[in-house]
């Protein structure tokens, strides 16, 4: 487990005072058409075909997972977890990432598409964190992270994964 992040209940650490707080879903709902399903239906019968042509069982077995997953969470309204950014770091649901373990931030906004905050951290293992800002106010946040952290202005688009993401419906 990474020393970064810790995971214990909001109310048994000291997150510091909130400055800026607001809810985002706890992962993208979308609206999927019946083309949509027919054709990751497809593909995913075409992937385990091959998979097992080629004897990858365990490739078939991942595959299959993957499909559950998806159609299981299309039933399911995503929950609502809060966002909290304090003077000591960000609380998300009930993660904690401490401002200490943070390189920068950055700010995508270009409505309707993207209105993400981005956290990067200094350890290579931690990945990029995006964070939807919803109908919160970029410059809130801006305000509300620039004291103890840095922004990082280069970076001033969705990244690929994101991007494919959202125009897949994944």
């Amino acid at each position: 487990m990474d020393e970064d992040i810790m995971e214990p209940p909001a109310e048994d650490i000291d997150i510091g005072d909130p400055l800026l707080a607001w809810e985002v879903d706890e992962y993208p709902k979308h609206q999927r058409s019946k083309t949509w399903y027919v054709l990751a239906c497809l593909v995913g019968v075409a992937l385990i075909v091959y998979a097992i042509a080629t004897a990858n069982f365990l490739f078939a077995v991942i595959i299959l997972m993957i499909g559950v997953i998806m159609l299981l969470s299309s039933f399911k309204e995503p929950d609502r977890i809060p966002v909290v950014i304090t003077n000591t770091g960000v609380l998300i649901d009930d993660t904690y990432y401490d401002y200490d373990h943070v390189r920068d931030f950055s700010l995508i906004y270009d409505p309707p598409h993207s209105k993400l905050l981005y956290i990067d951290f200094h350890s290579r293992l931690q990945p990029i964190l995006p964070i939807p800002l919803e109908d919160t106010d970029p410059n809130e946040v801006r305000r509300a992270l620039l004291p103890f952290c840095a922004e990082n202005l280069k970076r001033n688009e969705e990244r690929l994964t994101d991007i494919a993401r959202r125009m897949y419906k994944l």
